[in-house]
């Protein structure tokens, strides 16, 4: 059976033939016809279709169109004359046209830019085989309407899901925690000797990789992760460590564990940038135990579970069925630990089934240790974006109606000579149109220049989609919706001049339309001045956060990672470093008040009430003797670790928060328990910050224990490159292996807040970019008003009038408006920041400060634009305007 044979696109060729002359009709089309079918022989059907589509519009030619419809000629005719004035018109005022294409240019690229941000934003997630089908579960806490959401289930939660409800297909886990050994690690391939430091290792379960579907380079996704101590790597990782090789079945050696070396169970495709599930090494959760019985455990909760639904099931409804999980399993687990009250979650906890599509940007509200997007900021970077180009689209409307005194002769004798008002509104939105592609042209070219910039800002890597088959289509599109739009006003204004009056001198100035360019520069200023608000609340939240008192002091902290790999030499390692002068003191411990340490929860009473009292949630640190020295903390009652005191294995030191919490008088003496375990109170430290500061401080307590991933040295000294290539040279005495990896404790701290950073730095530049576009457009308007005034100056000049006099006249009525946008604006950027400042606990009070330095920076902007041209007309001899009169 012969294959079917390419057909060129219809429409295309009624288009063809509907403007065609009628004798190059047959020949047009058979060579049409034959370049489509050698096309489709050389590429794709597709780009065959869209090369015919471009011949058709290149007979778009005078030659070739039918001049037997006359009314198609003639309107052709009409529109190259349209184009004809519109760019003579362009070319005859140089400077208010080159105000209207740069300012809309300007006002297109943050659009653009903003456009290519939103787009990748909601791409997220959308890549995986059964997105549909695909949900993360999310555990709820109603506690007297105090919600708290979070994504960390008990190890057997997923296993339940998937026996109990078949409406569940699979059911998969992850754990990611530094506190089970995720996180970062020391890598080397077998039987080499040189470790390599990576990030984003994972515990993943098999089940996980069947929901998610990740594409595999090497060995078989079913069974990649089924065997104990195998591992899936990325295809970049496996280029590093197998170059050019198949590395499924050789092995891995972590941190140095020569014991436990790592099979390669399989190769994953590099994960896209829009994932939110992005690892490079997933380690098998078969056969792991991270305590004994731990995998049966219904009381701690670790593992994200993700679940894949059969086809049409209600997530709904089935939230309402899983919810039986926390009497079926949760309250049995607890009767037998003999807590007090075990059945009293039954009415607290419900489930949510959250898709994977979501989770990138709808979870502000959800503890997932996820570094994710947010949907609110997305629409207002999206309306920022809007407010700029409507900035740019007031400034062409100002202008044209502004300038309608240049054209009410012109409209004039059109009308005169028989052009219909339907013809001059055509021709000024013909003008409209040809501005705002030129503005879109100069808009791609910027946008795309400063997608560099813009990607540093937002931490984006953004690509600016030159190949996609929609972008010339969807910016020709949007530039005629844009022209339209800015020219709709303007062209029915002027067309609607009378003849009379214009040949009078009827219109002189178009200054009917001042009222509604009042209420346009009122708006340009009033969202210049909310961003400007913005922006400084932003700086001073970021600044409040960064000095701050914490409770501990972050300065001068040099953080060595890795140490574990040191093993029983750290101790020596650290006794080493304490000979220098220039350090204070160092300590072990990979439990630290910045992100990416170690965490964990877990529930405390007072010794022989786990039966009466409901627990304190809290956690504990396992740190060592020098901790709170080196951290500089303060212990407000009772004494800090001593080495010398054997009993302090089984002491305690709590901060201020969870000796509130038990609602201890005299905290020194009491005793708390925790898993069998009891510690004795022997100290109070002052609470301090361990997580930004969005959030409460919590209960915590610290105990004597080994975490020897990371060492802390305090130093003090201004030599601090001197100081680290001493570290350096006794690091690598001891790890001549393993190169010395070392960050600082207060960058470390300041890049918990890299979001809040990002936001400031677009709010600032997007501010930036407002004010120029609106003082172009000021400007623009200030030398029109006074070309227009300029005899009126000059009279004044020869009645005596001062050079103050003459400026105060000429700058007065905008500094009102200003004025009036500061009174708008104020509400508006108090009521949007007080909205964002909520998601802190710890925030600045917004004060009047603010909103002064707001008026005056945009007062003294304003004077400048409108000033130059002022002090031109107040230095202007009045000879030279009057010499005609």
């Amino acid at each position: 059976m012969k294959p079917e044979k390419p057909i060129p696109p219809q429409l295309a060729k009624r288009f063809l033939l509907w403007f065609l002359r009628d004798d190059l009709a047959e020949e047009v089309l058979g060579d049409l016809d034959e370049q489509f079918l050698y096309k489709t022989t050389r590429t794709s059907l597709f780009r065959a279709k869209l090369n015919y589509w471009y011949q058709v519009f290149n007979y778009l030619r005078p030659f070739a169109i039918n001049k037997s419809k006359s009314t198609n000629s003639n309107h052709y005719a009409m529109f190259r004359n349209y184009l004809k004035i519109s760019w003579r018109s362009l070319i005859k005022q140089k400077m208010y046209s080159s105000i209207k294409v740069v300012g809309s240019a300007l006002g297109i690229t943050a659009c653009l830019l903003i456009a290519l941000f939103i787009r990748d934003e909601l791409s997220y997630d959308r890549h995986y085989a059964n997105e549909d089908r695909i949900y993360r579960v999310v555990y709820v806490d109603n506690d007297d309407g105090e919600i708290e959401k979070d994504v960390f289930h008990q190890a057997p939660f997923a296993g339940a899901l998937k026996d109990d409800y078949a409406e569940i297909v699979k059911a998969g886990r992850y754990c990611d925690g530094e506190l089970f050994g995720a996180g970062s690690k020391e890598v080397r391939r077998a039987g080499t000797i040189q470790n390599s430091y990576e990030k984003d290792f994972i515990y993943v379960d098999q089940e996980l990789l069947d929901i998610l579907q990740i594409p595999m380079v090497y060995g078989d996704l079913a069974t990649a992760l089924t065997k104990p101590k195998s591992l899936v790597m990325s295809k970049a990782k496996a280029d590093k460590y197998f170059p050019n090789e198949n590395p499924v079945g050789q092995t891995l050696i972590l941190d140095n564990d020569e014991e436990n070396p790592y099979t390669i169970g399989g190769v994953m495709e590099d994960s896209p940038a829009n994932s939110h599930f992005k690892h490079d090494f997933l380690m098998t959760m078969s056969g792991v135990e991270f305590w004994p019985g731990e995998q049966t455990y219904w009381r701690a909760s670790n593992y994200p579970t993700y679940v894949l639904l059969r086809p049409d099931t209600d997530p709904k409804q089935l939230e309402m069925k899983i919810k039986d999980i926390v009497k079926n399993y949760m309250v049995p687990s607890r009767e037998a630990a003999g807590i007090a009250d075990p059945g009293d979650i039954v009415n607290k906890i419900s489930f949510e089934l959250q898709p994977i599509s979501d989770i990138h940007l709808k979870s502000a509200d959800i503890d997932d240790e996820l570094s994710h997007g947010d949907i609110r900021f997305v629409w207002l970077f999206g309306t920022i974006a809007v407010f700029i180009l409507l900035i740019a689209c007031i400034n062409f409307v100002n202008l044209s109606t502004a300038k309608s005194a240049n054209r009410a002769k012109e409209v004039g004798v059109r009308k005169v000579a028989g052009s219909s008002r339907g013809n001059l509104i055509r021709q000024f939105l013909t003008e409209s149109v040809l501005y705002s592609f030129l503005s879109f042209a100069l808009g791609i070219l910027l946008a795309w220049s400063l997608l560099p910039y813009f990607n540093t800002i937002a931490d984006k890597s953004l690509e600016f989609p030159w190949a996609t088959w929609w972008l010339i289509p969807a910016v020709a599109a949007t530039a005629l919706i844009t022209g339209i739009f800015s020219g709709l006003y303007p062209s029915f204004y002027l067309s609607a001049f009378k003849p009379v009056q214009v040949l009078k001198g009827g219109v002189s100035r178009g200054s009917k339309s001042a009222y509604l360019r009042s209420v346009l520069v009122i708006f340009q200023f009033t969202t210049s001045i909310v961003l400007i608000i913005s922006t400084a609340i932003i700086f001073r939240q970021m600044n409040f956060i960064l000095n701050n008192k914490l409770g501990f002091d972050k300065e001068q902290v040099l953080l060595l990672r890795g140490a574990n790999t040191l093993g029983d030499k750290v101790t020596t390692f650290k006794n080493t470093l304490l000979k220098f002068s220039e350090v204070k003191s160092v300590s072990v411990s990979d439990y630290l008040p910045i992100a990416s340490t170690k965490r964990n929860g877990n529930g405390f009473w007072k010794e022989g009430k786990t039966q009466e009292d409901k627990p304190v949630y809290g956690q504990i640190w396992r740190v060592d003797h020098d901790y709170i020295k080196t951290m500089e903390m303060q212990i407000v009652e009772g004494r800090d670790f001593n080495p010398d005191m054997a009993t302090d294995s089984q002491s305690i030191i709590i901060n201020e928060k969870m000796a509130k919490a038990f609602a201890f008088e005299n905290p020194l003496g009491q005793r708390i328990t925790n898993s069998g375990d009891v510690w004795q109170v022997v100290g109070v430290v002052q609470d301090f910050h361990f997580e930004t500061l969005k959030e409460d401080i919590r209960p915590l307590c610290l105990v004597i224990g080994n975490s020897p991933a990371i060492i802390s040295v305090k130093v003090n000294t201004t030599d601090m490159a001197n100081l680290i290539q001493s570290i350096t040279a006794v690091w690598d005495e001891f790890s001549p292996n393993q190169p010395i990896r070392y960050t600082f404790m207060d960058e470390d701290f300041a890049q918990m807040y890299a979001d809040v950073q990002r936001m400031g730095h677009i709010f600032n530049s997007f501010a930036i970019l407002a004010i120029i576009v609106a003082c172009m457009g000021l400007l623009a308007l200030s030398t029109f008003m006074i070309e227009q005034r300029g005899k009126e100056i000059s009279v004044r000049l020869v009645l005596g009038a001062s050079f103050g006099n003459i400026l105060r006249l000429l700058t007065s009525n905008f500094v009102k408006l200003v004025l009036i946008s500061l009174i708008i604006a104020i509400p508006v950027g108090w009521l949007m920041m007080t909205k964002w400042l909520e998601d802190f606990v710890y925030k600045i009070d917004i004060g009047w400060d603010i909103f002064l330095f707001a008026g005056i920076l945009v007062l003294i902007i304003t004077i400048l634009t409108v000033s130059y041209q002022s002090v031109k007309a107040a230095l202007t001899n009045p000879v030279e305007n009057l010499k005609s009169e």
